[in-house]
C-alpha cells in the first residue's frame, strides 16, 4: 500500500509544481545592464504595473525574451486595489490593455502621457465608463498611474520609440499585485478574487516563458490564448536584436 502511495506522489509532484504559478525569478527581477539598455532603444517593449507593490516595469525584447529594463516607482494612484468599474469613481485600472502611438501624448499638462485604453473590451463588456486613465508625469493622480516626470520622460521615450521603429501597439498588464499563489491566497476573501483570477494565467505565462501574453476576452472574461511560444534559433535571434534597436 505504501509503494502504490509513493507512486501516486511521483506521478502527481510534477503535476501540482506546473500548476502553481511561480514566484519572480531572480534574472526577470534584474536589470540589464546601463549599455545594453541604451542600445535597446527602439526594439519591442511590454510593461508590467503593480499596485500593492507601487511598481511599473518597462521589459524590452532580446532574442525571444522580453527582459527587464527598468523598475520605476508609481509616485501616486487613486482608489486603491480592484479594477475601474464607473466614470468618478478614483479608481486606476487593472486588467490587459495596448497602446498604439496615437495615445501617447508627448504635450500633456500632466508633462507626458501614455493613454492605457481604458475602457478596453472587456471594460465596455461589463459597462464600465471612464476616460483618458493614463500612465503620466506631474505625480498627481485622479485615477491614472502617476510618475515623476524623469521616470516618466524615460518610459515614455522606450514606448515612443518601440512603436516609431514598427511595434504595432504595446501590450500594458496592470495587476493588483504580483500575483504568486501566496498572494492570491492572501487576498482569497476580497471582492474582487474571482476577475483576479482572470488576470493570474496572464501574469503566470510571462514568468513562465518571459514574452507578453496574448488575452482575449469571451463571455465577458480574459481568456489566454496562448500556447508553448514558438522559439526560433537563439543565435541569430541574439545577433538581430540589435538592428532593431536603432529608432529612427
Amino acid at each position: 500500500m505504501g509503494k502504490i502511495a509513493l507512486l501516486f506522489a511521483m506521478i502527481l509532484m510534477p503535476a501540482l509544481s506546473m500548476a502553481m504559478t511561480p514566484e519572480p525569478t531572480q534574472q526577470m527581477s534584474t536589470p540589464v545592464s546601463k549599455e545594453l539598455k541604451k542600445q535597446l532603444l527602439g526594439t519591442p517593449v511590454y510593461i508590467q504595473i503593480f499596485k500593492e507593490e507601487r511598481t511599473l516595469e518597462l521589459y524590452g525584447k532580446i532574442g525571444n525574451e522580453f527582459r527587464l529594463l527598468d523598475t520605476y516607482r508609481i509616485c501616486n494612484f487613486s482608489g486603491g486595489l480592484g479594477p475601474k468599474r464607473r466614470e468618478g469613481d478614483f479608481k486606476s485600472p487593472e486588467g490587459f490593455y495596448s497602446v498604439r502611438l496615437n495615445q501617447l501624448k508627448p504635450d500633456s499638462r500632466f508633462y507626458r502621457a501614455i493613454n492605457v485604453g481604458f475602457p478596453n473590451q472587456y471594460d465596455r463588456e461589463h459597462a464600465y465608463t471612464g476616460n483618458y486613465l493614463m500612465i503620466h508625469g506631474d505625480c498627481k493622480s485622479i485615477g491614472c498611474y502617476a510618475m515623476t516626470n524623469a521616470y516618466m520622460d524615460e518610459i515614455f521615450t522606450y514606448v515612443n520609440a518601440a512603436l516609431r521603429n514598427g511595434q504595432a501597439q504595446v501590450n500594458i498588464s496592470i495587476f493588483p499585485f504580483r500575483m504568486t499563489d501566496t498572494n492570491m491566497q492572501r487576498h482569497r476573501y476580497s471582492t474582487y478574487a474571482s476577475f483576479w483570477r482572470e488576470l493570474q494565467p496572464g501574469y503566470a505565462y510571462f514568468e513562465k516563458y518571459h514574452q507578453p501574453p496574448t488575452v482575449n476576452v469571451a463571455s465577458g472574461s480574459y481568456v489566454m490564448n496562448n500556447s508553448s511560444p514558438v522559439i526560433v534559433n537563439p543565435e541569430a535571434a541574439s545577433k538581430s536584436f540589435l538592428a532593431l534597436s536603432k529608432a529612427e
